[in-house]
């Protein structure tokens, strides 16, 4: 996979995305850092577009789903055992 500095891409962006079009993956580095990679879709992101293309999928509109809240803590083991030994006693 060749390496491309941020400033080779800005200045050639058409030609490397030939040939990323043609299957090729370039990796994008900023100082010597990866910070990129450019690469055919895969096939699943071409078909999520063929499906959207043909209007047989709708995209939604919002963002990303919230964070789900966090499960409600369960007694452990040892808790729910003294809680009956209590209620036995009684």
């Amino acid at each position: 996979m060749e390496r491309i500095g941020v400033r080779e891409l800005r200045q050639y962006a058409s030609r490397y995305l030939k040939r990323v079009t043609a299957g090729e993956s370039i990796l994008v580095t900023d100082r010597g850092r990866t910070v990129a990679v450019l690469s055919p879709p895969t096939r699943v992101q071409a078909l999520y577009d063929e499906l959207v293309a043909a209007g047989e999928l709708v995209p939604g509109e919002g963002g990303e789903l919230p964070e789900p809240l966090p499960a409600a803590p369960t007694p452990n083991v040892s808790d729910r055992l003294l809680r009956r030994r209590e209620q036995e006693r009684f």
